[in-house]
C-alpha cells in the first residue's frame, strides 16, 4: 500500500469512526441517523468556519480571529463531551444553539448586513438540521428563533444606520467589493452545507430503507417457511383458522374415508437394522405414500411408528374421497415391490379402510396435532391391524360406496378387538371394463 492509499484509508477510517461517534448498540435506526447527521454537520461547520476566516484574511480585512476560533473550540469541546458522556439530548441542544447564535454574534461584531455579508445565513443550519435530527414539530422553535434574531438584527440595522455620516471603522475595514464577494461566498457555502446535509440524510435514509427491505425479505422468507411447516402439520383451512383466532378447532364430519396402513412384521424387520437404517427405510416408504396422497387431494393425518394414517373428505380438494382412498391403497400396494427393492428389505402391508362420521380437531396448544376420532377411525385401525398381510380390508360402508367401480372379494367375517365380528370386504382392484359387479342378496 503506497502513501496515497494509506492516507486515503486512514481518512476513510477516521470519517467512519467520527460518523459513528456516540452511537450506542441499543439505538434504533432513527436515533443512529440523528447522531450521525449532527456529528457530520459539526464537522462541516468547523471546517467551514476555518476556511471563512482564512478567506477573509486573504481578501484584505484583518478581522479578529477570536470569535471564529472560539466557535471551533466550543464545537470540538462539546463533541468531545458528547462522545465521553453519550448525552445526546444535551449535545443536540447545545450544538444547534451554537449553530444558531454564533453567526448573529459574528455579524453584530462586524457591523450590519452589508459589512457582515449576510453571515447570519449560517444560522439557518440550526432549524434545517433540527428537521432531520429532532423531527418536524421539534424543529419549529429553532426556526422561529432564527426568524426572531434575523428580524431583530434587521431592526437594529435600520434604526442605527447613519446614512449621512461617515462610515464607522468596521465598515471602512470592509470594502464594497469584499462585501459583494462574501455575500456570494456565504450564499454558496450555506447552500453547499444544506445540500450536503440533505444528501447525507437521504443517503442514510436510503441505506436504512435497504436494510429494512432486506429484513422484510428475510421476514417473508421465514414466514413462508413457517407457513410450509404449519401446512405440513395441519390442513390449510385449519391452519388459517388457528392463525385468525385462538378458538378450539373441532369439527363434525358425516362421511369421511379413513385409511390405516401397517408394515407387516415391522418389529422383526427393525431388529435386524440399525436405527439410521430403520429411519431411512420408513422415510423412503412414507415419502412415497405422501406423494401419492398429495396427488389425490387426500390429507395425511399422522404416522405412528410403522403405521400410516390418511383421510379424505375433510375439505373440498377431493370430489370423491372414498374412491380416492381406494386408489391410494391400490397404488401403495402396487408400489411396495419397488420400495422393497430400493430399501433392500422385503415389505408387506396390511391396509384397512373405513367410511363414516368422524370428529376432527386440533389437540393441545403446544406441539399440537390434527387428529380424528370416532368409530370409523377405530374400525379402519383394527382392519389394518387384524387383517391378513398384503390385503386391503374395507368396511361395509366403503364397499357400498365403491362396489360399482371396484372389484371386491366375497364378504368375510373378521373378528377384531373391541368390535367382535365385523363384515369386511377385500379390495382387489378396479372393476374390469364391461364386467358387472356381483349381485348380493338383501340378506348380505
Amino acid at each position: 500500500m503506497d502513501s496515497t492509499d494509506e492516507l486515503s484509508y486512514y481518512a476513510q477510517s477516521f470519517a467512519t469512526r467520527l460518523r459513528n461517534a456516540g452511537v450506542r448498540p441499543g439505538d434504533d435506526e432513527q436515533t443512529r441517523l440523528g447522531k450521525s447527521l449532527l456529528v457530520f454537520a459539526t464537522g462541516l461547520m468547523s471546517i467551514a468556519s476555518g476556511l471563512w476566516l482564512l478567506l477573509y484574511w486573504l481578501s484584505g480585512p484583518k478581522l479578529s480571529s477570536t470569535l471564529p476560533f472560539l466557535f471551533q473550540v466550543l464545537l470540538a469541546a462539546n463533541l468531545a463531551y458528547y462522545i465521553h458522556s453519550g448525552n445526546f439530548t444535551w449535545f443536540r441542544f447545545s450544538q444547534f444553539a451554537l449553530f444558531l447564535f454564533f453567526p448573529f454574534v459574528a455579524q453584530w461584531s462586524m457591523g450590519n448586513f452589508i459589512t457582515g455579508s449576510g453571515v447570519i445565513l449560517w444560522g439557518l443550519i440550526a432549524p434545517i438540521g433540527a428537521v432531520f435530527v429532532m423531527g418536524l414539530r421539534e424543529s419549529m422553535p429553532w426556526f422561529f428563533a432564527y426568524v426572531f434574531f434575523t428580524a431583530l438584527t434587521g431592526l437594529f440595522d435600520y434604526l442605527l444606520v447613519d446614512v449621512s455620516g461617515p462610515l464607522d471603522a468596521a465598515a471602512a475595514a470592509v470594502s464594497l467589493r469584499t462585501s459583494v464577494l462574501f455575500f456570494a461566498l456565504n450564499f454558496i457555502a450555506i447552500s453547499g452545507i444544506v445540500y450536503a446535509l440533505v444528501r447525507f440524510a437521504l443517503e442514510e435514509k436510503r441505506k436504512l430503507q435497504t436494510r429494512l427491505e432486506e429484513a422484510m425479505s428475510l421476514l417473508r422468507s421465514e414466514q413462508e417457511r413457517s407457513e410450509r411447516l404449519l401446512l405440513n402439520v395441519l390442513p390449510g383451512a385449519v391452519a388459517e383458522r388457528l392463525k385468525m383466532s385462538d378458538e378450539t378447532v373441532a369439527d363434525d364430519f358425516s362421511s369421511v374415508s379413513v385409511m390405516f396402513a401397517d408394515i407387516v412384521n415391522f418389529t422383526q424387520i427393525a431388529s435386524g437394522l440399525s436405527a439410521p437404517q430403520v429411519f431411512a427405510m420408513l422415510n423412503e416408504v412414507f415419502c412415497c405414500f405422501d406423494a401419492l396422497a398429495e396427488q389425490r387431494g387426500l390429507e395425511k393425518i399422522k404416522t405412528i411408528g410403522d403405521a400410516y394414517m390418511v383421510a379424505g373428505g375433510l375439505d373440498g380438494r377431493c370430489k370423491d374421497p372414498c374412491a380416492a382412498i381406494a386408489e391410494l391403497a391400490l397404488d401403495m400396494r402396487d408400489n411396495l415391490p419397488r420400495l422393497s427393492a430400493k430399501v433392500g428389505v422385503p415389505l408387506a402391508l396390511r391396509i384397512g379402510i373405513g367410511t363414516g362420521p368422524v370428529v376432527a380437531g386440533v389437540v393441545g396448544r403446544k406441539k399440537f396435532i390434527y387428529d380424528l376420532w370416532g368409530d370409523t377411525v377405530n374400525v379402519a385401525s383394527r382392519l389394518s391391524g387384524d387383517g391378513a398381510p398384503d390385503t386391503i380390508h374395507c368396511d361395509r360402508r366403503t364397499h357400498m360406496h365403491l362396489s360399482q367401480r371396484f372389484a371386491f372379494d366375497e364378504r368375510s367375517i373378521l373378528r377384531i378387538k373391541g368390535k367382535g365380528e365385523v363384515i369386511t370386504y377385500r379390495l382387489l382392484g378396479h372393476m374390469p371394463q364391461g364386467s358387472h359387479p356381483p349381485h348380493h342378496s338383501a340378506a348380505a
